[in-house]
């Protein structure tokens, strides 16, 4: 896979070649060491291999929170974004509500900590007043931790000692060297959590009541669950909250090309990858609505006899 730095400035993309012939995209994904990078790396491996004509040129950036402008801004013609990102765009919170739509479900994201295995922390109540990584800075996973944090009445920058990372890749180092008391993160196979377990460490996720009460104040969130056996010393699934991230496309993509990529993921479906399993027109119908969900990607999916 191809990557290279996108230039500030960088001119935007001229109209799509008809169906089928060449064309090149740039997609957003994140800083080195985070789960966004992974992801689109397979990504683009999956299109390339029903649709070689479509190039696509994975680009790393500051994350979820940069992506949404440098769509809006035709800098990227698509991009990874994070659950709660997606709702704050697309919903104006703090911001105009953004024109953009999704092209597909990534992938369900339970948010947790991860500390030591010789930790003595057990509770999100034993983390308060430590240090905690929450991420590289324009991650949506720092947006994540705040929602969760707020609905249990807590404040992420001031009841916790906050510390935003430069690249994802940083944060494991800092938990197994006792700089941080936890990192927080979430998705099936995130690095950050591999290499914390992988040295013995452990979760940490909001307990029933707790669920509860952030559910309860933040209706968008979602109970989900990480299936057991997701990372290394995983034996039972971990139950907590989060939600679903999603391709987006910017602003007057071209529709013959959002329809090959409808039709390049579906077909690859038959050719399940670890970081693509939850990348389905089911999980999709199911995590976006309508009215979100890219119009030739819904006229892909009714004419292939996919959804209603």
């Amino acid at each position: 896979m191809r990557r290279r730095t996108l230039m500030v400035g960088a001119p935007i993309l001229a109209a799509a070649p008809a169906r089928g012939q060449p064309v090149t995209l740039r997609l957003g994904t994140a800083t080195p060491g985070g789960g966004f990078p992974i992801y689109g790396e397979a990504f683009v491996a999956a299109v390339r291999a029903e649709d070689p004509a479509l190039e696509i040129e994975a680009v790393n950036t500051k994350g979820s929170t940069e992506n949404v402008p440098m769509l809006e801004a035709g800098r990227l013609d698509i991009a990874l974004v994070q659950g709660e990102v997606a709702h704050e765009a697309l919903s104006g919170i703090g911001r105009p509500p953004a024109n953009l739509k999704a092209l597909t479900a990534m992938y369900a994201t339970a948010g947790m900590f991860v500390v030591r295995g010789d930790s003595s922390f057990r509770s999100i109540d034993d983390l308060k007043g430590k240090p905690i990584a929450w991420g590289a800075a324009g991650s949506g996973l720092v947006i994540l931790g705040r929602y969760v944090m707020d609905g249990l009445g807590l404040d992420a920058a001031k009841d916790f000692q906050p510390v935003y990372l430069e690249r994802a890749a940083d944060g494991p180092a800092m938990v197994l060297d006792g700089r941080v008391a936890a990192l927080w993160g979430g998705g099936a196979g995130w690095p950050g959590f591999k290499a914390v377990t992988a040295q013995g460490g452990r979760f940490i996720a909001p307990s029933t009541q707790e669920i509860q009460h952030i559910l309860a104040r933040h209706a968008f969130l979602k109970p989900i669950s990480q299936p057991a056996g997701s990372y290394p010393g995983q034996s039972e699934a971990i139950p907590s909250v989060g939600s679903w991230s999603f391709v987006m496309a910017r602003p007057g993509l071209d529709d013959a090309v959002v329809t090959r990529l409808a039709k390049a993921l579906h077909q690859a479906e038959a050719k399940p990858s670890v970081q693509l399993a939850e990348t389905t027109v089911k999980n999709t119908l199911a995590a976006a609505t309508p009215s979100m969900l890219h119009s030739s990607v819904l006229a892909y999916y009714r004419q292939a006899g996919l959804a209603p």
